[in-house]
């Protein structure tokens, strides 16, 4: 049988790719008070970036590396930090109880 599209191999780490890019681009221009949060190198994945708007919406996405995160993040003005060395917003917390009070999650 054959897959289309395209597919990784089990155990195979997925890049970031520009619909990625393209997603964190439209997340920060659609929403206000977004922080960013670069997280480390996982088993299970490359580099990502957690946004966080003020309401505590959030989304995350593969990146390239710390350094494109870190340099995306400050041409748009936005702040960034190192989610492994001062952790995540409570607000994102709060969202995410808020979601799922409402079925939302």
């Amino acid at each position: 049988m054959k897959w289309f599209g395209r597919r990784n191999k089990p155990g195979t780490l997925r890049k970031s790719d520009s619909p990625d890019q393209a997603h964190l681009r439209e997340f920060v221009q659609t929403r206000q008070g977004v922080e960013g949060f670069v997280e480390p190198r996982t088993a299970v994945t490359e580099y990502t970036l957690l946004l966080v708007a003020v309401d505590g919406e959030w989304t995350r996405r593969r990146v390239p590396s710390v350094e494109w995160a870190h340099t995306f993040l400050n041409k748009l003005g936005i702040p960034s930090y190192d989610a492994a060395v001062v952790g995540y917003p409570p607000r994102m917390r709060e969202y995410n109880a808020r979601q799922k009070k409402n079925g939302l999650a």
